[in-house]
């Protein structure tokens, strides 16, 4: 039985840090292999292949960008 709690955790980092990121993460893309980052102190990986998109969400004036990756671990 997973008795692990959901996490919903928004991050922010300077531009450098962004800009490091993501290039590691075209680089994954590019080469069809597995990405690696750690968000908040927990490291997460993400399965190559995994489901991607991109979402945009308004609210008045506000505008939101998200890029999602979903995947599934083993066992949940």
């Amino acid at each position: 039985m997973n008795t692990q709690r959901g996490r919903d955790v928004t991050k922010s980092y300077s531009t450098d840090q962004n800009i490091q990121k993501l290039e590691r993460l075209v680089e994954a893309l590019r080469e069809g292999k597995a990405y690696e980052i750690q968000v908040d102190n927990q490291r997460l990986y993400i399965p190559a292949g995994t489901e991607f998109s991109i979402e945009h969400e308004q609210e008045g004036p506000m505008h939101e960008l998200e890029f999602q990756f979903r995947w599934r671990t083993d066992g949940e």
